[in-house]
């Protein structure tokens, strides 16, 4: 059973679903961004014993902004995902946060440690604490560039390349030729769009954060990195080994990929069964 609620605050509207049985233990809250509940449909449903939780970030999905804003910021969705908890009114929560879903989730756990029992914080894009840095940002900046030149299909492509490129960006890798956007079966007419928030400049606040290390470890929050067993030598793979590392801890690989828990979502299948036995084994302890 799934019922839909809809948190009014002066500044956004946030929504948020509650699945499985209203008696199922502490809640599993799942987080994205710029994925947003539709994404963890799968997820949500291998946890059928539990209380699962998923929302939509504001600004995106079904969650509408009334502060006059167009940037995601951690700090911000951090205290979304606090209001949805506490309306929760279930206590302390369990929380598996992807992508950017996992830099918001550890900016929660930084300004409200009492909200989690325990993180994972998977695949995290802080692509500041990357040993080439530098080398990241100047390919996230061409990819940004060729959105903004071509629109959606020819920033897609560039995505693409960058997310699927193994190891350090080197001058191989800016040696490429531009991505095309057919060849990966992307449009290639320009839509006139440029309000993406994985392609635009929206998220540039997500891949900037910079975790503070001294507020994360003090926490009550057990924190687990994880990373994809086949991401785990791309971008986001990288960063969450950079992240682990920073929290003095080694990284928990979890099988497929980047998006590894996905089933038929955005046509990006990984490994869900699986993930999701992963995911159960680390939430135990």
């Amino acid at each position: 059973m799934t019922t839909t609620h809809t948190l009014e605050t002066p500044e956004a509207d946030i929504v948020y679903d509650v699945h499985g049985p209203a008696s199922g233990g502490r809640p599993l809250l799942l987080i994205g961004q710029p994925m947003a509940a539709d994404g963890f449909g799968t997820l949500a449903g291998l946890f059928p014993d539990r209380t699962v939780v998923t929302y939509d970030p504001r600004g995106l999905g079904r969650s509408v902004r009334k502060d006059g804003r167009e940037d995601h910021v951690p700090e911000v969705q951090a205290g979304d995902v606090h209001a949805v908890i506490e309306a929760l009114g279930a206590g302390p929560v369990d929380v598996f946060g992807s992508s950017g879903g996992a830099v918001a989730a550890l900016a929660l756990v930084e300004a409200h440690p009492e909200d989690v029992v325990t993180l994972v914080a998977h695949e995290p894009p802080l692509a500041a604490l990357l040993p080439d840095a530098a080398a990241a940002e100047r390919a996230s900046k061409a990819m940004r560039d060729a959105y903004q030149a071509k629109g959606f299909g020819a920033g897609m492509a560039a995505f693409m390349v960058l997310a699927s490129w193994k190891g350090e960006f080197t001058d191989a890798y800016f040696a490429l030729p531009p991505a095309d956007p057919a060849q990966f079966g992307l449009p290639t007419e320009d839509d006139g769009r440029r309000d993406d928030p994985l392609l635009s400049e929206r998220s540039l606040a997500v891949t900037a954060f910079r975790p503070d290390v001294p507020a994360l470890t003090a926490a009550p929050t057990r924190i687990v990195v994880g990373v994809g067993e086949e991401s785990i030598d791309e971008m986001t793979g990288r960063a969450g080994l950079a992240t682990a590392a920073a929290l003095g801890q080694e990284a928990t690989v979890f099988p497929s990929h980047h998006g590894g828990f996905l089933g038929g979502e955005h046509g990006y299948a990984g490994k869900p069964e699986a993930f999701a036995a992963k995911l159960r084994e680390v939430l135990a302890g």
